[in-house]
């Protein structure tokens, strides 16, 4: 009974670091997907945000 304490203390480091991973996983979700700036940029087009005249010339101004 008197290195009880020890298992709680473990039990205890456990759950914070499964919270913080789990906090990190929501947030982090875009450093493990980075995207280059022609993906961003067709995204942009495939949404309608930009025509296909602004896409060509930012996409050859990328490719400089």
């Amino acid at each position: 009974m008197g290195f009880g304490w020890i298992i709680g203390i473990v039990i205890l480091v456990v759950v914070i670091l499964l919270v913080i991973n789990a906090t990190r996983n929501q947030t982090g979700q875009t450093n493990s997907d980075s995207k280059t700036p022609l993906d961003i940029l067709k995204e942009r087009y495939a949404r309608g945000e930009i025509d296909q005249e602004e896409f060509e010339e930012r996409k050859k101004n990328l490719e400089k």
